[in-house]
């Protein structure tokens, strides 16, 4: 079989490393079921030899003036930008996510993010502080960089997640190991190509590639100075739990079951909306998804009413074609994870189907290319009458399904909220802006957003509460993540504290 795509191999000293493998897996395009590419797991010598390249290059870029790599970064950036649209159909093939998103979102925000460190750094961000003690002694910091660090992707926001993680990494004069996810590895060593292109040196961005046991071996290797990993909250506190006992710096960015709170004087369209994107989008592939729809006895019938009614606009089809604004599920077993939910909430939690279900969507027997038909297609699908005991309300699911809870008062929706382990994301619907700010600052989440939902700009920094993670990514806090302090007290007027002074 001719797949679509080259094999992906690892990825050190600025080339492929073509030797490097000993076994293969595929990689699956989602839409299809067909395979698409044969990815090379690296061997546990070639993560060492990808490390051992980071370290030699890390004292000659860490020394490298920051706005000589801003400037590196920012070329990058720009050739991202000019492949946009190519980049996003090897994102569509390799997520199914429909090419409407990929080329709008996925690449978009991601050289956002490089740019926006890139111009952090040049401007200065890696100065330190100075304060004045006393007239003879003074403080200054400074910020180092950390060293080789290890980035673990997740496969809903592959290019977009990598570049997320290397952007304020290489930035602030780290070099990276990067692991893509197994299933959406595409993105991996084309973005490692572009970066050498950009003139990053060898050494400073590679790529190895493989499962779990890939990325165990790299997070608990002891040259590694920093583990950033985003996945599942399971996944992640053994990464974590791994790391600290090597006292390595970390980012966790892992999961939510984040509340949607429609407050009664909300504009009924606008909450609408906001629920459809907070659970539809990316086919509900999202950790921030705002899966928790709280609304309000009061209007739960009209809300409803037009949840059904704009329901009819989500599209799904052939995932390149721009019209198309809803595709499959990522990969076979997650597929397999979410109809379990959604028939778990039919037949244990007893909730109403208001829309959706496990069956196949109708479309895919009438409409559309045939060989969608093995696809993991599912369908949205909106439960009801839901109550916060139910599974499908308490566990994280990561598809479209969406349950809607009714509430009497704000101070009984707020606290039903924060009844979770999780605090990732929360959001707020309302025409009382006041209240709504009220509502937020009790809201026990680190991500919250105001009439609005799931937007999150290289400028704002976004972090979880709770299980959701630890530490933040993007904004002016997520280059502190990427360096370590020091501080230094001068004393001018000479070196013998006062106490030992000849009496």
């Amino acid at each position: 079989m001719t797949l679509p795509y080259a094999p992906r191999f690892a990825f050190y000293d600025g080339k492929l490393q073509r030797g490097s493998s000993t076994s293969s897996f595929q990689t699956i395009d989602p839409a299809t079921a067909e395979p698409t590419a044969n990815i090379h797991t690296t061997t546990p010598a070639a993560i060492d030899a990808a490390i051992a390249s980071a370290q030699k290059a890390f004292p000659a870029w860490s020394a490298t003036p920051a706005i000589e790599r801003a400037r590196i970064l920012q070329r990058a950036a720009a050739l991202l930008r000019a492949r946009n649209d190519d980049l996003a159909r090897i994102e569509t093939r390799d997520t199914g996510k429909p090419f409407s998103e990929t080329s709008t979102v996925d690449v978009v925000t991601g050289a956002d993010v490089l740019e926006y460190f890139a111009n952090m750094v040049g401007g200065g961000g890696m100065n330190g502080e100075t304060t004045q003690l006393r007239p003879d002694a003074w403080v200054y910091t400074t910020k180092n960089s950390l060293g080789v660090c290890a980035g673990i992707g997740a496969w809903n926001y592959p290019i977009q997640i990598a570049l997320w993680k290397s952007a304020p990494c290489l930035a602030a004069g780290n070099c990276m190991v990067y692991k893509p996810s197994e299933f959406t590895p595409l993105h991996s060593t084309v973005l490692a190509e572009i970066y050498a292109e950009a003139g990053v040196p060898a050494g400073v961005f590679n790529v190895i590639q493989g499962g779990g046991e890939v990325g165990a071996y790299l997070t608990q290797h002891p040259s590694i100075a920093k583990v950033s990993f985003t996945g599942q909250v399971s996944t992640g506190a053994k990464v974590a739990g791994s790391a600290a006992g090597g006292m390595k710096y970390v980012t966790m960015e892992l999961g939510g079951k984040s509340p949607c709170i429609i407050l009664p004087d909300a504009d009924i369209d606008q909450a609408v909306d906001g629920a459809m994107m907070a659970n539809f989008f990316s086919t509900g592939q999202v950790c921030t998804n705002g899966t928790r729809v709280f609304v309000p006895e009061t209007i739960k019938a009209e809300f409803e009413k037009r949840l059904l009614e704009k329901v009819q606009h989500i599209r799904a089809g052939d995932v390149l074609d721009s019209n198309t604004n809803f595709g499959p599920l990522v990969s076979k077993p997650h597929y397999e994870k979410v109809l379990s939910y959604i028939r778990h909430g039919i037949q244990q939690d007893k909730a109403k189907l208001l829309c959706g279900g496990p069956e196949k969507p109708t479309w895919l027997s009438s409409h559309y290319d045939k060989s969608y038909a093995n696809g993991y297609w599912v369908q949205p699908t909106i439960f009801t009458n839901c109550t916060d005991d139910m599974k499908i309300v308490q566990e994280e699911i990561f598809g479209p399904v969406m349950s809607i809870l009714s509430y009497k008062t704000i101070d009984e929706v707020v606290a039903r909220a924060n009844a979770t382990k999780m605090g990732l994301a929360a959001g707020v619907f309302t025409n009382n802006l006041n209240l709504a700010h009220q509502v937020v600052a009790k809201l026990e989440a680190g991500i919250t957003w105001i009439n609005t939902w799931g937007e999150s700009p290289a400028e704002m920094s976004v972090g979880g509460w709770k299980m959701s993670g630890v530490g933040v990514e993007n904004g002016r806090k997520g280059l502190e993540a990427w360096v370590k302090n020091k501080s230094t007290l001068v004393e001018m007027g000479g070196a013998v504290p006062t106490v030992f002074a000849k009496l």
